[in-house]
């Protein structure tokens, strides 16, 4: 089947990996300009553009989708694939082909732009990943294809997604290879909202335990951090009690006080600094 891709993230560009080495390889990619990222704020490529590449396949980088309609019209696509693209498909693109979403959660739980990282937080049990076919409506399109993942205890959005990330290519390649029957979305919808600066505050009006998923849901990309900016890259909940929103230290332990207990914060970055043992920071702060 001749296919066309449009995507963005790391995410993505896994799934474009396992696309392009089947009969479905993708006769032309899309994906987002280079931007500037990370603190010193340099320019580069998606991670989509960079795996299109790698692969020796066709990349367009335009500044709006629509702006390559007509390379998409010469590429003559039975069916295009997208994932993780990080902005809207408009008409005219819409409604002339058949659009398959990969989506990492089970639909209609968690719609938008965020669904891995808002299960964590959530504490739900699991998730996973729908293929639909995309319609104007946010994510509500039918869906041909899901599967289940469970949420382990230990899972981070590093681990989770790319979990995620094989189901999704796998089961892309089972959608395109057919027959695909769609399936109306029931159930109440939420919604998973872009992840915002506020969202990764440790604030000690929380419990230990959604705290500690926060910092799950966050690492190893974003990050979370307490009000005083100390990154948190790994902890674990504790019932030692511990002032709110301070650090104190308890028997070699770095603890972060929250709503009915504390926060052990195993793994800290501080700000402009390398990740380190929460306990040897404490010793070297004088906590």
């Amino acid at each position: 089947m001749r296919t066309a891709y449009i995507g963005t993230s790391p995410f993505a560009a896994t799934v474009l990996d396992a696309l392009a080495g089947t009969h479905h390889r993708p006769v032309l990619v899309i994906t987002r300009p280079p931007r500037p990222r990370g603190r010193g704020r340099e320019t580069s490529p998606t991670a989509v553009a960079q795996a299109g590449a790698a692969l020796g396949l066709c990349v367009l980088e335009p500044e709006r989708l629509n702006d390559a309609s007509a390379e998409l019209a010469a590429a003559a696509p039975d069916v295009i694939c997208l994932c993780a693209y990080g902005a809207l498909v408009r008409e005219p693109i819409l409604s002339s082909y058949e659009i398959l979403n990969v989506h990492p959660s089970l639909l209609p739980r968690w719609r938008g732009a965020a669904p891995v990282e808002r299960a964590i937080m959530a504490g739900d049990e699991q998730t996973g990943v729908c293929i639909m076919r995309l319609v104007a409506e946010l994510d509500a399109g039918p869906v041909c294809a899901r599967e289940a993942t469970p949420i382990e205890p230990h899972d981070d959005y590093g681990t989770l997604s790319t979990r995620l990330a094989a189901i999704a290519a796998r089961l892309l390649i089972d959608a395109l290879n057919g027959p695909r029957t769609y399936k109306e979305q029931t159930g109440e919808a939420t919604y998973a909202e872009k992840l915002e600066n506020e969202d990764r505050l440790l604030d000690p009006g929380r419990t230990p335990a959604e705290l500690e998923r926060v910092v799950r849901a966050l690492h190893p990309q974003t990050g979370a951090r307490t009000p005083d900016g100390l990154g948190v890259a790994q902890a674990s909940v504790s019932m030692e009690p511990a002032p709110p929103g301070e650090l104190s230290l308890h028997e070699g332990h770095l603890l972060y006080g929250a709503r009915g207990g504390s926060l052990e914060l195993l793994r800290v970055k501080p700000p402009g600094g390398r990740e380190m043992d929460g306990a040897a920071y404490a010793r070297g702060h004088a906590i």
